[in-house]
């Protein structure tokens, strides 16, 4: 299976929101299907459970699939998946998800919260990560402490034998903090910046990586 795994180095970093970015450049040379494959914190609609993230992600994406494939574990608690399913009575296992993310074509799963956030029975996201061998998009807001959070989800990604393709600085705020050097000087990864003012250059930088110019 070909894609990428879209992961974060906390919680509200924007990786929902860096995937669509990804998802619109890769829709301009290939047919690409998207995975959220659970999601919590989901709001009640007419008795049931609508996505938030799961949703932006589908409206991106050029292959026509029901919401219910893109995210067949939808839970209301706001907390990890694994803490809002059992919420809900419901076992969740590491296959069980895996198999929610295979997909015929080029595919982007986006993980829920960092990667060591507990996401089904005994398995945190970096186990689905590690199970599924897809390159790893890592998205960290751009504030003071990111090289830190950068540096410590970079060491455990590497200790799972993770293949990193870049880490995104998500700026959320111009800023003058130079932490794209610094990680990678200390990370010995590819770095790109994101800004509005910085779009075009952005997926020209990710193009580049991900070998689509």
């Amino acid at each position: 299976m070909k894609g990428l795994f879209i992961s974060g180095s906390g919680t509200d970093v924007g990786k929902t929101f860096i995937a669509q970015h990804l998802v619109q450049l890769l829709i301009q040379s290939r047919q690409v299907s998207v995975r959220k494959p659970v999601e919590s914190d989901c709001r009640i609609v007419d008795g049931g459970l609508e996505t938030k993230d799961a949703r932006k992600l589908l409206n991106a994406s050029n292959v026509a699939e029901d919401i219910d494939t893109v995210c067949p574990y939808k839970f209301h608690q706001c907390s990890s998946a694994e803490s809002a399913s059992k919420a809900q009575n419901t076992r969740l296992s590491l296959d069980q998800l895996v198999e929610a993310c295979v997909s015929d074509t080029f595919v982007v799963v986006e993980g829920a919260g960092g990667l060591l956030s507990p996401l089904a029975d005994e398995a945190l996201n970096i186990d689905l990560a590690k199970s599924l061998a897809l390159p790893l998009i890592l998205v960290v807001k751009d504030e003071l402490g990111a090289v830190n959070q950068a540096l410590l989800t970079i060491k455990v990604a590497r200790q799972y034998q993770l293949e990193i393709a870049c880490v995104v600085l998500n700026q959320f705020v111009s800023n003058t903090l130079d932490n794209a050097n610094a990680i990678r000087h200390y990370g010995q990864c590819k770095v790109v910046v994101y800004n509005k003012a910085l779009t075009t250059q952005f997926s020209q930088e990710v193009g580049n990586i991900l070998n689509l110019n």
